[in-house]
């Protein structure tokens, strides 16, 4: 029995079952760089280079383990263009008796999986993915009658089950989280080590030439290139991160400091979501360090947290929600983005230099991702389709299970509060607070009304006017609707007025 191993490109861990239970004599792995999924969105020109130069390393690791594999590169004469053309032009040139794939990402694509066997007249076995802690079935029993899905209560569940930084039946420190002690911002003479590089090998070297040649209308730098795209490269990442930076990583995790992109942040999603990583080795380190008196506690259970809860529990409701979550829109926003969402060119200082650093690195920190592009999103009522396939297209880290639930659920709310418990907007005095960025604006985070004024301060009140009647029974609201309720009436005229003018610029995609 020889077996047809389908292997993609965030599958890139040699535990999978599919590749530990391959029969090295018969079977033969097939990993193939297809136009379709490179291109269905226009992926930022550094994802594809990584993605690509991980592949290519991976599959020399698993030859130089005794491994047979069949690789199609883009530019290959036998490229089929997509996953199941590939797998049957394959099975067309060799015998097999089975194929067999790992679940993939997206929901798109496990449909389509799922009627292959009936396509191409052999058995087709769909292997689960056994790099998660949870299973999307037990996220499905866990929410099942439930009314509200907060992640909190998920993550405590995920720390008894597997006993990460308890003490006992109990977290260790007496608290399960730690997040109010993580909201500091970065003093101006803060040293932050510098972030982990790599230079360029010859296969990457090659792919991004390819990059170049083959997708240069896409978003996004080639230059400057240096991603980890080895194993060993990745785990170098994890455990300068844990050694150099996770010490003040709770502290500041939420700050944001113009020109300094990387701060104390792991940067390590990009290597957890394509495989080279695995998150219980992650884990591990940060409470290895923890118990060893190398990191605070908030500091590393922040860092689990954001792992063993926020990225177990996003991928469970991505696939219990899916596939309304693609396509819910609780506010009917329908707002076509702004050209500056590709070039960074705005007066908005933080917009610009969350857009430009996206556009240098194909990476933004969260709160950058959910509290200044997101915050602005949702404000100016852009279309949730647009929003979800810009995220999805211009961050590495990226792929449809954990970028539709921050998207559609977090950053949008477009599913009405499934997954959080209320929009996650605030005026421009959050951004001031936990970043320099105001410095440096066209307008004034000062000033709530006028030509001047921050537009997060109008957009904010805007928001908050109307959408009361979907929003002011919402209790985590309720101070909010308070303030709102003591407003002069013309104070919030005023401030809709400027709403206006701006949003309608935006829809005439003017400069802002």
């Amino acid at each position: 029995m020889a077996a047809l191993i389908l292997v993609l490109g965030d599958q890139l861990t040699d535990s999978l079952p599919v590749i530990a239970g391959a029969v090295k004599s018969k079977d033969t792995i097939l990993m193939a760089e297809v136009r379709e999924e490179a291109t269905y969105v226009k992926h930022h020109k550094k994802k594809i280079a990584f993605l690509f130069s991980a592949m290519r390393h991976f599959a020399a690791h698993l030859r130089d383990n005794n491994y047979q594999v069949n690789y199609v590169h883009y530019t290959d004469e036998g490229n089929q263009g997509d996953l199941l053309a590939q797998v049957k032009h394959t099975l067309s040139r060799q015998h097999f008796d089975e194929v067999k794939v790992t679940v993939p990402g997206e929901y798109r694509l496990l449909k389509s999986m799922q009627q292959w066997q009936n396509q191409l007249g052999i058995p087709v076995t769909i292997c689960e993915d056994n790099r998660f802690f949870s299973t999307p079935n037990e996220f499905s029993e866990w929410a099942d009658g439930k009314k509200q899905l907060r992640m909190e209560f998920f993550y405590r569940e995920m720390r008894r089950k597997h006993n990460v930084l308890m003490d006992g039946k109990n977290p260790i420190g007496g608290k399960w989280n730690y997040d109010a002690q993580n909201r500091e911002s970065m003093p101006e003479t803060q040293k932050v080590p510098k972030h982990t590089t790599f230079a360029i090998d010859d296969i990457t070297s090659d792919v991004i030439e390819l990059v170049k040649s083959e997708f240069s209308e896409h978003f996004g730098d080639i230059d400057n290139f240096h991603f980890a795209v080895t194993r060993k490269d990745a785990l170098s990442v994890l455990n300068t991160f844990i050694e150099e930076r996770l010490p003040n990583f709770g502290q500041y995790q939420d700050a944001m400091v113009e020109g300094k992109p990387w701060l104390y942040h792991s940067h390590i999603a990009f290597y957890l979501n394509c495989g080279l990583l695995t998150p219980k080795e992650a884990i591990q380190a940060a409470e290895q360090a923890y118990h060893a008196g190398q990191v605070p506690l908030n500091s590393a259970e922040g860092f689990i947290r954001q792992i063993l809860g926020w990225r177990e529990y996003v991928r469970g409701f991505y696939w219990h929600f899916m596939p309304n979550l693609k396509t819910d829109n609780y506010f009917d926003n329908s707002r076509a983005l702004p050209s500056f969402f590709w070039d960074a060119q705005t007066n908005m200082n933080c917009m610009r230099q969350c857009i430009k650093e996206t556009q240098q690195n194909a990476y933004a920190h969260h709160i950058q991702r959910l509290m200044v592009i997101g915050n602005f999103s949702l404000l100016t009522e852009l279309s949730p389709e647009e929003v979800q396939a810009w995220y999805l297209l211009v961050y590495a880290d990226a792929y449809e299970w954990v970028e539709l639930p921050n998207v559609a659920g977090m950053i949008l709310y477009s599913d009405g509060g499934n997954l959080a418990s209320k929009p996650y907007v605030a005026s421009g005095s959050y951004i001031n607070k936990m970043s320099n960025y105001c410095k440096n604006c066209g307008y004034q985070v000062s000033k709530k009304t006028g030509p001047k004024a921050c537009p997060f301060n109008y957009l904010y009140w805007h928001f908050i006017d109307k959408h009361k009647e979907k929003l002011s029974n919402n209790h985590r609201m309720a101070m909010i609707y308070k303030t709102y309720g003591r407003m002069k009436e013309e104070n919030i005229e005023t401030m809709k007025q400027d709403a206006a003018i701006f949003l309608t610029k935006l829809t005439n995609d003017e400069e802002v």
